[in-house]
């Protein structure tokens, strides 16, 4: 190993390498959330130096998936970086054990910070408005303390996944509150969901067994509600008793503050640590709401003691999560976590077409394209183009063609036919961050430029039809691979990064004029 790279940096250089390989998807779900590796040094039979990377996997399926389908790559680029044969050693990591919440842990940032950004109220234990404060009388409670990991016994299992009376549970408990037209059927499958949808179809065949929880991430409107839904419908034509709830994270929210109100916790661990399915939505409003995290912590553990089954959805993967005791995201990470992307061109026509079906209104595959071309966000945002599309074509009575999808998207293609040239982003990037715009061609590399230029190269691929080598030439002829890093590395820092998210916000509010 050369005597500048540590074991960490060997790690860490071989971790940048694979995010320039991999597709962003690929990197996020199995190679960004392992930890860090510890890398030995060893000598082969032939007397060979050589280092030993050991890495430590959070359960099976994902051992054996980076053992068959990373490994090797892995192996080849540390042993690139390190100068020497690398070895790879994967192993389980072991069983965290069960540990309750903190108590009022303070916050990194400082008081002040904090309360501003999450709406906390200022004084003793400072807890988010609207939230209920964590007692230490509440803690010390026998019934809220997590249920142990290790499997019950056999009359255990048998007694913990007997169903509860109906009459035991309360009204709310019985209602499943699944949308019924969000089946896997309706969901159009491609390579932005491939994974997602194969782990969600697993979950409903075997519910309680493999991948338990799985956390499903992504933007918005891209399907990872339809998907949860999906589970929720199978399960329950399979298991017309089986209890199931849906329900946005927000609503738990909300019940956590009216049982502490009405001191009726009872009530709500009768009403979540029965089911046998929890499917959950936008985990991430939990942030910073420590009496909601502490209850979604003992449900979580609860249902899992019981072999029940946790899908959660976030716009993050577990570990980009801020104000989540790291406790409860380790617990989220600890099952299977999964990306859905914006769909590609082809998924996009697909959707459209099969979504113009179920209207009553066969769409032409030359139209479809059209609109998928000019519709890339996400799902929501082409079922809204579609919609006025049909609309337009059965107010004017007239057949759906290219012609009459222009005629009805018009404002939306005005928008995006302004000329937003590379060098216009280029320009506005550059008078934003106060730099010249002659270093965004040049070689200069320092913070103060680089991260202004990786900026503008994020933009340029979000708002015009450049490819990755055009974008690259136009900055002073640099290679693809360096354009697609600086995407990938702002376009994830914008997930987590409010200040960064706000800039581009503006500055994409200025070009669009």
């Amino acid at each position: 190993m050369s005597p500048d790279l540590s074991g960490a940096a060997l790690w860490q250089r071989g971790c940048e390498r694979l995010a320039a390989e991999l597709p962003e998807q690929q990197f996020n779900t199995w190679i960004r959330p392992l930890p860090a590796a510890e890398v030995v040094h060893m000598q082969e039979k032939n007397g060979e130096d050589a280092v030993l990377v050991s890495l430590r996997v959070p359960n099976r399926f994902k051992l054996d998936w980076i053992r068959s389908q990373y490994a090797s790559r892995i192996e080849t680029i540390l042993s690139e970086l390190a100068g020497k044969p690398a070895r790879l050693e994967l192993a389980l990591a072991p069983r965290e054990p069960i540990v309750p919440l903190p108590r009022n842990s303070a916050p990194a940032m400082g008081m002040g910070q904090v309360l501003q950004q999450h709406g906390l109220r200022a004084g003793a234990g400072a807890v988010p408005a609207g939230e209920p404060p964590v007692s230490a009388a509440s803690r010390a409670r026998p019934a809220a303390a997590p249920a142990p990991m290790n499997p019950p016994s056999a009359a255990g299992l048998v007694a913990s996944m007997a169903p509860m009376a109906p009459q035991n549970l309360p009204p709310s408990a019985t209602r499943h509150r699944i949308n019924t037209s969000l089946t896997f059927d309706t969901l159009v499958p491609g390579r932005a969901n491939q994974m997602a949808r194969t782990a969600a179809l697993h979950v409903a065949g075997a519910p309680g067994q493999m991948y338990n929880p799985l956390f499903i991430y992504g933007g918005v409107g891209l399907g990872k509600t339809h998907l949860i839904h999906a589970v929720g419908n199978a399960l329950l034509k399979d298991r017309p008793d089986a209890r199931v709830l849906y329900l946005h994270a927000e609503q738990f929210i909300s019940d956590v503050v009216k049982n502490y109100q009405r001191k009726t916790f009872d009530e709500l661990k009768a009403k979540y640590h029965s089911l046998d399915l929890l499917l959950i939505d936008d985990v991430q409003f939990f942030a910073g709401k420590d009496r909601t995290q502490e209850e979604f912590f003992n449900a979580f553990e609860a249902l899992l003691a019981k072999r029940a089954h946790i899908i959660m959805t976030s716009d993050t993967y577990p570990k980009g999560l801020v104000d989540i005791d790291e406790r409860l995201t380790s617990r989220f990470d600890a099952g299977l976590t999964v990306a859905i992307e914006p769909p590609e061109l082809e998924m996009r026509v697909a959707i459209l077409i099969k979504k113009a079906d179920a209207e009553g209104a066969p769409m032409p595959e030359d139209v479809a394209f059209f609109i998928a071309k000019n519709v890339r966000a996400n799902v929501r945002e082409l079922e809204g183009a579609l919609r006025k599309v049909l609309a337009y074509s059965r107010f004017s009575h007239k057949e759906i063609n290219i012609q009459l999808a222009r005629e009805a998207l018009k404002d939306l293609l005005s928008i995006q036919n302004r000329q937003i040239s590379v060098e216009n982003i280029q320009k506005t990037v550059a008078d934003f961050y106060k730099i010249k715009v002659a270093d965004m061609y040049s070689k200069k590399r320092p913070a103060s430029i680089a991260r202004p230029r990786q900026i503008a190269m994020y933009l340029a691929k979000e708002l015009t039809q450049k490819s990755l080598p055009e974008i690259g030439e136009l900055f002073g002829g640099r290679d693809h691979t360096t354009v697609l890093h600086a995407v990938r590395k702002i376009g994830g820092e914008r997930q987590k990064n409010t200040e960064l998210n706000q800039q581009l916000h503006v500055l994409e509010q200025t070009l669009k004029g």
